[in-house]
């Protein structure tokens, strides 16, 4: 499995599109972001639809979900189903929520990399 883009990354780019942002911020991979992308598209969302939208394996966008989950960027609801039984149903985490999400983090990182600055050379 490929590294997710870093910071690095991203400051090499001189017009990274939202999707690359938000993989390099959040450290996770660029399938993970696209997953988050067709959420914002797609709310209310199952495994096996997301995995058709984005031609993908069923555990690969599980996985995907999973680390959206972990991050703070989509939410899960189970619905009960007529016959019996449930399913999940995923919707990310709004937009205006996820972007202020993305400027705590970088933020957090640039006061961190100051720090640095101002520590060096007075050890």
């Amino acid at each position: 499995m490929a590294d997710a883009p870093d910071m690095e990354e991203l400051i090499g780019t001189s017009d990274p599109s939202f999707q690359h942002v938000l993989a390099c911020v959040f450290g996770i991979q660029n399938h993970e972001s696209r997953t988050y992308l067709a959420l914002l598209d797609n709310p209310g969302s199952t495994v096996a639809e997301l995995a058709d939208r984005l031609d993908r394996d069923r555990s690969n966008v599980n996985r995907s979900l999973t680390t959206l989950l972990e991050k703070g960027l989509a939410r899960r609801e189970r619905r009960l189903l007529d016959p019996g039984g449930y399913v999940y149903q995923y919707t990310a985490t709004p937009l205006p929520e996820a972007k202020e999400m993305l400027h705590e983090t970088l933020d957090e990182w640039v006061e961190n990399v100051h720090e640095r600055i101002d520590e060096f050379g007075t050890e």
